[in-house]
């Protein structure tokens, strides 16, 4: 089948879609899940740590929990009012890999869980909480980072939005976008490599390694414009109408964000509400895909099999996306990382950003934007299913089968408080983790933690093409595959280059391609990186020397007291 792309410009279209008759309640209307609310600045006071972890990730809780079991003082300063991101945020059908790779901290905080994945999200912040406090670790909540203070190198103190000024002799960024590096000037890439710069068969768009066609609107010939075949008539929405680049190009795209919905079909299941700014037409495309050929068969989960689709994961407990149009915002997230987005493909790659392109209020608002366009999407999607007369009886009858569960996320409606940055900033570093490291042509000598889950990427666009002469829609960006073997994580993804910065560690957004981070990106991988760091900026406050000093056989000796796993 040959396989082409369509580029001309478009404008958006405008679709109208039936409303149910009658009008629900609105969503969340005494308690609306937020991203951002700005934090009352108090009186200016300075507060000295050993360590400061910006960012309560589990990969910054276990880097605070280890430090502090290795006598340090230390601080883990969330951005907002919860710890344990997406783990306590919904996302529990953990992606655990191979489970023998996973030891330290990581496997102690599933073994006081009693279980690896489908447990409670509330029960697991209260987990890291006891944790936390058993370790003496300083929890400050709500403290935005304003900005870093670098001279000589170092980090000297970071400045929150409340008015503190924090100190410390190490910092470690856990944070999924990467803000405390780049403020303080550590390079950094957002988005997809052309596959020319590392070689890699997952680089780029449109790589020929992926889902093998899944998620692909089964290969039907659906028409992507507002009166089918009528190119004058508009896009559809939730088509980009930017076009693709061709094979192998690289862009500034990230892979598509979700929340991870907790749902339950037991009594007392909340309806599915609808958003504030509701649309039913934002879903034409969804009502023309259900309706376009009477043999698909949803499956409202994962499937691999021909002629079936999603069209959204729906399971008691951690519901992801699933489907061709999921709960999976394409296109919805690209300025999250740093507040840019810069449309186009290249074929080279270009240099490493540096810095902060607009200060980290107006991020911090932008995303409080986009976050909120996160929950009016998904939100509406599961409304528009359960709801719009659009909708196949049969699969409207099982969506109604579930609900959200009223046991989770009561603070903000039962909705996640976190969303799911599945891909922010990626430093660049002395050494960048890639594609050959997870197929094992290329091993790191100097491992902090084995990765292990295949490389995985959610789609990072939805665009026109033509195929076997129609016009029509596909999705790009989607791969998974497997890694032959877990495989080292190197010490070096995880540290600056020694040229930018010597006292700051960055076990989530490390040093690492598009391909490569695919895998990396697992929660247990960031606990796992997370306790490094925080034995390596222990060790090197004790020797009084850069994290790129940090002796590799003495750290390595500390990780395997500690129940670490090095090597498969």
């Amino acid at each position: 089948m040959r396989l082409c792309f369509l580029i001309v410009s478009f404008t958006a279209a405008s679709f109208v879609g039936t409303c149910p008759a009658a009008e629900p309640a609105t969503a969340f209307a005494e308690s609306p899940p937020r991203y951002y609310a700005p934090v009352e600045r108090t009186k200016a006071q300075r507060l000295t740590f050993d360590v400061a972890v910006y960012g309560s990730t589990p990969g910054g809780i276990t880097a605070a929990i280890q430090a502090a079991r290795m006598d340090k003082e230390v601080a883990l300063i969330s951005f907002g009012p919860h710890v344990g991101g997406l783990t306590t945020g919904g996302l529990t059908a953990t992606d655990i890999g191979t489970n023998t790779s996973v030891g330290g901290l990581a496997r102690e905080f599933y073994d006081r869980m009693g279980k690896i994945t489908d447990f409670s999200s509330h029960e697991a912040e209260i987990k890291f909480l006891e944790m936390l406090k058993e370790a003496g670790v300083t929890v400050l909540l709500r403290r935005p980072l304003e900005s870093a203070e670098l001279s000589d190198k170092r980090i000297q103190s970071i400045s929150l939005m409340t008015g503190e000024t924090i100190v410390a002799k190490m910092f470690i960024d856990a944070t999924y976008e990467g803000d405390l590096y780049a403020a303080a000037g550590v390079s950094y890439r957002v988005g997809r490599e052309p596959r020319s710069a590392f070689d890699e068969s997952l680089a780029g768009q449109w790589q020929t390694e992926s889902w093998k066609g899944v998620y692909q609107f089964c290969d039907l010939p659906i028409s992507p414009f507002v009166h089918p075949g009528d190119l004058n008539s508009g896009l559809l929405p939730e088509i980009a109408i930017e076009p693709a680049g061709k094979p192998g190009q690289g862009d500034y795209k990230v892979q598509a964000y979700n929340f991870r919905m907790i749902l339950t079909n037991k009594d007392g299941k909340i309806p599915f509400p609808q958003p504030k700014r509701y649309d039913a037409g934002r879903y034409a495309l969804l009502a023309r895909f259900l309706n376009f050929d009477a043999d698909i068969k949803w499956t409202l989960n994962y499937t691999t099999e021909p002629m079936t689709d999603g069209p959204v994961q729906m399971r008691r407990g951690d519901s992801n996306n699933a489907g061709s149009l999921s709960s999976d915002y394409v296109g919805g997230n690209y300025q999250w990382p740093d507040g840019t987005y810069v449309p186009g493909s290249f074929d080279e790659l270009p240099e490493p950003r540096r810095g902060l392109p607009m200060p980290m209020a107006a991020l911090y608002e932008l995303r409080e934007k986009i976050f909120q366009d996160h929950i009016d999407y998904q939100v509406g999607m599961m409304h528009f299913l359960a709801n719009d007369p659009s909708i196949p009886k049969p699969l409207q009858q099982r969506v109604n089968t579930f609900g959200l569960d009223p046991n989770e996320f009561k603070s903000s409606g039962h909705w996640p408080h976190e969303l799911y940055v599945r891909e922010g900033r990626r430093m660049v570093s002395d050494y960048i983790m890639n594609q050959d490291n997870c197929e094992g042509k290329r091993i790191a000598e100097d491992s902090v933690g084995l990765a292990s889950y295949a490389m995985d990427s959610h789609f990072c666009q939805r665009v026109v093409v033509v195929r076997d002469g129609k016009t029509t829609v596909r999705n790009d960006g989607g791969f998974g595959k497997p890694c032959p073997t877990p495989f080292p994580v190197a010490y070096r993804s995880i540290v600056p280059s020694r040229r930018e910065c010597e006292n700051l560690l960055v076990p989530v957004t490390l040093s690492s391609t598009h391909a490569a981070y695919g895998s990396i990106r697992m929660e247990p991988v960031f606990m796992i990186l997370g306790q490094s760091a925080g034995v390596a900026a222990s060790m090197a406050i004790d020797a009084k020397a850069t994290v790129q000093d940090v002796q590799y056989d003495k750290l390595r000796e500390q990780l395997l007291a500690i129940s670490q796993k090095l090597q498969n």
